[in-house]
């Protein structure tokens, strides 16, 4: 069975008494190159564990298990489960459970997954910002992450200063990310509206700095990036409270010029802040 076949697609949704549902992000991969190059990126092993979220009907699951160990499914739509249940009878190294990726308890990671696994997916675009926080912030982070997300999103994830934005940098801060490739909305049925890409993230085996409190950490990322097109002093004294002096001592001490924007910020930048600027 061709799942990258359009045709087929419609007619096994017709069976099932399914349709795409776009407020879920189902949008199916229907081309065979953008398949073989995300499995490429992945740089599986016979040795490795790979979590998918969001299988569908199985396409990617498919030629995961090609190369893998073991996949692990994770889906939510009931009627989704059914079909891949029976299309997918034949593999014999996947486990597909029913459930929310976004709340997946330390058990799972720690028994199913055994601590040591990749992530590939070709996420929802909706749910792209809260799988990323999800997963790099865990105690147990995927040694790679391998994703299909929307184009505007995987550009905004590598960029660097003086273009940084919050979403680079929360990213960044965990893992180093790579655009592998972008991918044009024909690829995948129904087209979406908008191109997709493969994004790589490598999160990283330590942490590169000594951050005590993250929450307080993104909460001043946070204000600077509050107001783009201010200047960094004006910026951070309104996200966080703060009075404009307190905030150009904190600015001076940490070497950074206060008339500066949070897009210029190096990563190393923000951690200096971080340790000068006092908030409760």
């Amino acid at each position: 069975m061709e799942l990258t076949d359009p045709a087929t697609i419609r007619t096994i949704l017709k069976e099932y008494g399914m349709s795409a549902q776009k407020k879920l992000g189902q949008h199916f991969l229907i081309d065979q190159a953008v398949l073989s190059d995300t499995i490429r990126a992945a740089q599986l092993t016979a040795k490795d564990t790979v979590l998918e979220i969001g299988p569908g009907l199985g396409t990617l699951t498919r030629a995961l298990c090609d190369q893998a160990l073991q996949v692990v499914a994770i889906e939510k739509d009931p009627q989704m489960i059914k079909a891949f249940r029976l299309i997918n009878a034949d593999l014999t190294n996947v486990q597909l459970l029913a459930g929310n990726a976004l709340v997946l308890p330390p058990k799972f990671f720690t028994d199913t997954l055994k601590g040591n696994y990749k992530l590939v997916a070709n996420l929802p675009y909706y749910l792209t910002s809260a799988i990323l926080r999800f997963f790099l912030q865990t105690k147990w982070r995927p040694a790679m992450m391998v994703l299909m997300v929307q184009r505007e999103v995987a550009e905004r994830i590598i960029a660097t200063p003086p273009d940084a934005n919050l979403l680079s940098v929360a990213v960044q801060f965990y893992g180093q990310p790579k655009l592998i490739q972008t991918i044009p909305a024909r690829s995948f049925w129904p087209a979406p509206k908008v191109d997709s890409a493969i994004i790589k993230i490598i999160p990283h085996p330590k942490a590169l700095y000594s951050i005590n409190d993250e929450r307080k950490f993104f909460r001043i990322v946070k204000a600077g990036f509050s107001q783009r097109r201010k200047q960094l002093h004006n910026s951070l004294s309104g996200g966080l409270n703060l009075s404009d002096e307190t905030v150009r001592q904190a600015l001076r001490k940490s070497r950074i010029a206060s008339h500066r924007r949070a897009q210029t910020l190096t990563l190393a930048e923000w951690v200096k802040l971080y340790e000068k600027i006092k908030i409760t």
